[in-house]
């Protein structure tokens, strides 16, 4: 039987969580995640990136530096 945590890693990272910012403690936590518990971050995740704005303008503090 083969390790699913490595493919729930890919999951989340192909899915844009940006585990290359995570601690080792905290990429452990993911890879012990169940399925459910998957399925449920990758839903939230592209709920929320439907809900992004196309473009993203810069920060008010940026923005307001230019302005």
């Amino acid at each position: 039987m083969t390790d699913p945590a490595p493919d729930r890693l890919r999951a989340l990272e192909d899915a844009g969580f940006p585990l290359h910012s995570l601690s080792p403690e905290q990429r452990e936590v993911l890879q012990d995640i169940s399925a459910e518990e998957l399925t449920l971050l990758l839903g939230l995740k592209e709920r929320l990136d439907a809900a992004e704005p196309e473009v993203q303008a810069h920060s008010e503090i940026a923005g307001g530096a230019l302005f």
